[in-house]
Formats: structure tokens, sequence, C-alpha cells
């Protein structure tokens, strides 16, 4: 069975070569070597996040955060992306879409336009759609959700209960109800996110 390093399923947004080349651990050669060493990146930045209130809705926030998850693997981590992608927003209007994104859920909140788990999820959604970092935007946003939820007062999503970095039937279903968020059909991800 293979396991190629840069493999990616249908879902995932791949690295470019000068991405690539920031690989921090010099030992990762497999996958799943590398999402073992995101994944304790990743649940040492979750600690971090939840040991005390932060502020979610801050851009600084938000890339420190992805320094945070990542910053031990890729060297490119907490930085914006600068390259187009398969999904996101292009790379010039990053900064422009996460402050209109940032100040539109201030305001929801401020207002009450949506209940808190549809003002979560359209957050996560926008900010999965923008795609602001090279890799890891997923995970990223899923966190960043869970802080804003928690700030909120809510209890965190389960998000299919299972891990999504893997692709799987509960990866897929997940893909397609951000995929119809797209189209503005919030309901399938409200649905997802607490099943």
């Amino acid at each position: 069975m293979t396991d190629p390093l840069f493999d990616q399923d249908d879902a995932a947004t791949p690295l470019t070569p000068e991405e690539q080349e920031g690989l921090i651990p010099s030992y990762i050669t497999l996958r799943h070597e590398l999402n073992e060493a995101e994944q304790a990146n990743i649940l040492e930045a979750g600690e971090w996040a939840f040991a005390r209130k932060r502020d979610v809705l801050d851009e600084k926030f938000l890339k420190g955060l992805h320094k945070r998850m990542f910053g031990r693997v890729w060297r490119w981590a907490g930085e914006f992306r600068l390259t187009e992608r398969n999904i996101g927003v292009a790379p010039h209007r990053i900064g422009v879409d996460l402050r209109n994104l940032l100040d539109g859920c201030r305001y929801w909140i401020e207002h009450g336009t949506y209940p808190p788990d549809e003002i979560a999820a359209r957050f996560h959604h926008r900010l999965a759609w923008i795609h602001p970092f090279p890799n890891g935007n997923g995970r990223h946003a899923r966190l960043a959700t869970d802080l804003l939820l928690a700030g909120l007062g809510q209890p965190r999503f389960s998000w299919g209960r299972v891990n999504l970095v893997d692709a799987g039937e509960t990866r897929r279903a997940y893909v397609a109800a951000l995929r119809a968020a797209d189209g503005r059909e919030i309901q399938p991800l409200l649905e997802f996110v607490r099943t």
C-alpha cells in the first residue's frame, strides 16, 4: 500500500512546489507521518486556545492560531497564501474578505441576526470559503468556530464525530454541506455540525 506524501483526495487543497519546500520535519516522507505531525501540533494549539477567552473575530488572532496549529510542521504557517487555489478567493482579496467576514460576524452577534449555531456555521463556511492559508484551512476554520461558540457560551460542534482529515463518508458529507452553503443553503451544514 502506498502513502505518498503530497497525494490528496479531491476535497484537499494541493500545495505548490514552493509550499511543499516549507515542510520543517525532515523525517516526514509519508502522508500518515505528515497527518500525525500536524495533528500533534493542532492538539497543542487547541489546548492553548481554550485555556482562556480569545477574540476569534480578529485577523491577527486567526493568523496566530494558524501558526500555533501548523508552525512546527510548515514554515509558512500563519501567513496568507500568495497563490490561486482550486477553492477560495484570489490572494489579493483575502484581507478584505476576511475583514468583511469578521465585521459581519460581529454585527450578527450584536444584533442577534441568527441563533448562535447559525452564526457559527456561517462563520465557519465563509472562513473555509475564503481559504486564507496555503493549507489547513478546514481544520483552522473548525477550531476557530469552536472558539467562537465557546465565546458565545455554546458547546462546540461535533463535526460528524470523526476525523475529517481522512477521506471517508463523513468527510464527503462535510464537503457536500459546505458546497450547499456555497449555494446559500445553510441547513445541511447546520445539520452536519451537530451530528
